[in-house]
């Protein structure tokens, strides 16, 4: 194969150089910690937010809905004029939306967490699931599985409708009690496991997750994904490391 029949992404006039990962973040306002991705230092590489206004809280759970659509393919065409090499998300619901937009873009585009159920599946001993822990368990429907697919039957826990977290999302928080929504979230994964005595691994769907996963694997001793894993690898395939002697 010759050099001249790669597909190779064309040099562009662009404002921005050196930003591999591009994000389409939601209109929140509520405090964004370490380790959510809406916290810019969470990345050991640089990333490029775009925020796709009118993505509320609220009205992203049902993303084909109201023109979500159309509001988050003119986000994700912004960041690829800016320069960035791949694209990703901050709501785990945009599954939904993943072919869309993969059609759409002229950059990769990893929309959500539960990409990674089905490479985390295939790695466990026989017998083992992976769990969900969720935003909002009555809104995460069998077609965001199918869209990314993945089984509709895994198990699935959720925030407490009334519980601190989405308390403090739903209306914005800026300032938010860490600790509190650390217990919070450990009491879901405990639910999860409880429930359900064949969990292998689990992924967290909720991009606001992350902050909380190590403490997850320490508490009970399984691995666990979330959108942060998926952006570092994406960003890893994008740009691999150089090696030298």
């Amino acid at each position: 194969m010759s050099a001249t029949s790669f597909r190779v992404r064309p040099h562009q006039r662009q404002p921005v150089h050196g930003v591999t990962i591009g994000i389409m973040i939601l209109d929140t306002g509520f405090q964004r910690v370490p380790g959510d991705i809406g916290y810019a230092p969470t990345f050991r590489f640089p990333v490029q937010y775009a925020v796709v206004r009118g993505a509320t809280p609220d009205r992203i759970v049902k993303p084909k809905a109201d023109g979500m659509l159309e509001m988050f393919k003119a986000a994700a065409d912004d960041l690829v004029a800016l320069g960035v090499d791949g694209i990703t998300t901050s709501c785990g619901f945009l599954a939904c939306l993943h072919q869309e937009l993969a059609a759409h873009c002229r950059v990769p585009i990893a929309t959500s967490s539960l990409l990674q159920i089905p490479l985390v599946q295939s790695m466990l001993p026989k017998g083992q699931r992976v769990g969900v822990l969720t935003a909002d368990k009555a809104a995460l429907t069998d077609e965001h599985f199918r869209s990314v697919g993945v089984a509709t039957d895994l198990p699935v826990v959720g925030m407490p409708p009334n519980g601190i977290f989405r308390h403090n999302n739903r209306t914005g928080q800026p300032v938010v009690d860490r600790d509190a929504q650390e217990q919070e979230v450990l009491g879901m994964a405990e639910d999860l496991l409880t429930q359900h005595d064949n969990i292998g691994a689990i992924v967290c769907e909720c991009t606001n997750l992350p902050p909380y996963s190590a403490t997850i694997e320490r508490r009970f001793g399984v691995p666990v994904f979330d959108i942060i894993t998926l952006v570092e690898w994406f960003h890893a395939g994008l740009k691999p490391r150089r090696y030298t002697e």
